[in-house]
């Protein structure tokens, strides 16, 4: 059988091979970012909540409120006397420290 009468005998057979050849050269492309993601949320949230809370000196429940987002992170941990944060979100864990008034929040290493 040649591929011209395959993709006759089954249409849609053939549409989703393509779209599946096409999703994994998408995939293949932007491996870099897809595998940067998940540290994304929980470094963001680190930070922004260290920033928040230790810059501009809000309250915790404000901070919290501010760096909600649509993927949650799994957990959170804020220790006021070291003025360090941490989150954890998709499996990666980041944190962020506060260095001081002009230098503000940097996220750990």
């Amino acid at each position: 059988m040649s591929p011209r009468g395959f993709v006759r005998r089954r249409p849609l057979l053939s549409l989703l091979l393509v779209l599946l050849v096409a999703l994994g050269a998408w995939t293949w492309h932007e491996r870099q970012a897809l595998e940067a993601f998940p540290r994304i949320i929980s470094a963001y949230t680190a930070k922004e909540y260290c920033s928040c809370r230790y810059v501009m000196n809000n309250s915790a429940d404000y901070c919290l409120g501010y760096v909600k987002q649509s993927v949650p992170v799994s957990d959170f941990h804020d220790d006021p006397q070291q003025h360090r944060v941490t989150a954890q979100g998709l499996g990666r864990s980041s944190s962020a420290v506060w260095v001081g008034p002009r230098e503000g929040c940097r996220l750990e290493p």
